[in-house]
């Protein structure tokens, strides 16, 4: 029931959004992972802000939650049938999207692929705009190895299954670890889940796996693959009382996360840009409406967050978009 409600609720939000048949306008459909997490609110916003350059309508609908598939394949099929002009997309998983996509080009509407892969599918979409995931997961492991003295054991907690961006950061840690040798990963194969709170609980299930008799945490670095699973762990590590007893990387800023940077219980955050991100992907889809010629891979870039390079300008400008300009 839920599924045929969203359904019909994308078909009104649809029919609201875009008039790209009455006012001549195209109707470019950007569906991302999820809606409620900043950072897809920030994706939104340089959505908003590149069709308004352009003159394009851009109609925003997504998954409630960064874990709900067969939602996502609905809302594709959906703007298949209303005839959009494009598509920009950030698949939940890397092989459950590949039909819809295909269907979508069978039917004249290309699709940008933003933030997170299809596989197998680069000759049925026109471009990714996303993250180099893979170095974002090095650089993470660089910056562990260096707060270790390249000396100890860490955990990597992924994110959900099948999301190719967090699976590169992951892999990316695991090759960027091996630089040194006198660090060992004692876990990599738990997955936090789509929210915060499956985070936590999958974060204290593997904090209280790894304690000894006295409640001391055996390991001593641990690095988090997305914004969710880094506030869930903060958060377990809290619950346990066992905060600032690691060294702590995580991915993805957020107002709870930064917080936990400035109060020492998170040591540095790996984030992306994900204004660029909606920007890029809305601009690049206008290209190829335009008959232009575009690259197959476009970065949006990777920067690690310190608490020492918290208030450059730079770094303002990506962990605090001006989204009230934008989405109201």
């Amino acid at each position: 029931m839920r599924f045929i409600i969203f359904i019909v609720m994308g078909l009104l939000f649809y029919s609201c959004n875009s008039g790209s048949k009455d006012n001549g306008k195209k109707t470019i459909s950007v569906i991302p992972k999820g809606t409620t997490q900043v950072f897809w609110q920030s994706v939104h916003a340089g959505a908003i802000k590149a069709g308004k350059e352009e003159g394009i309508n851009v109609v925003w609908i997504g998954p409630e939650k960064e874990d709900d598939r067969q939602q996502q394949i609905a809302l594709i099929d959906n703007q298949i049938m209303n005839e959009v002009d494009g598509i920009v997309l950030a698949p939940l998983d890397e092989m459950a999207l590949r039909r819809s996509v295909r269907a979508a080009v069978k039917k004249n509407i290309p699709v940008v692929i933003m933030d997170s892969g299809l596989k197998d599918s680069e000759d049925v979409y026109s471009s990714f705009v996303a993250t180099d995931n893979f170095e974002g997961g090095r650089m993470a492991a660089r910056e562990i190895g260096k707060l270790l003295n390249g000396k100890g054991k860490v955990v990597v907690l992924r994110f959900v299954e099948g999301s190719a961006s967090t699976e590169k950061r992951a892999n990316g840690f695991l090759e960027g670890i091996k630089e040194f040798p006198g660090i060992e990963v004692v876990s990599d194969e738990q997955y936090a889940g789509a929210t915060k709170s499956t985070g936590q609980q999958t974060s204290e299930n593997l904090l209280l796996r790894f304690r000894d008799d006295s409640g001391n945490l055996t390991f001593d670095g641990v690095f988090c693959t997305n914004e969710s699973s880094t506030h869930g762990m903060m958060l377990a590590l809290r619950r346990l009382q066992l905060a600032k007893k690691v060294k702590f990387i995580g991915f993805d800023s957020s107002d709870p996360l930064i917080s936990g940077l400035k109060n020492g219980e998170i040591q540095g955050i790996i984030i992306q840009n994900p204004f660029k991100i909606g920007y890029l992907g809305v601009k690049t889809i206008w290209d190829v409406l335009q008959k232009k010629k575009v690259a197959k891979r476009i970065d949006t870039g990777v920067a690690f967050l310190t608490l020492e390079n918290l208030n450059d300008p730079e770094i303002m400008e990506i962990i605090y978009p001006d989204l009230d300009k934008w989405l109201k």
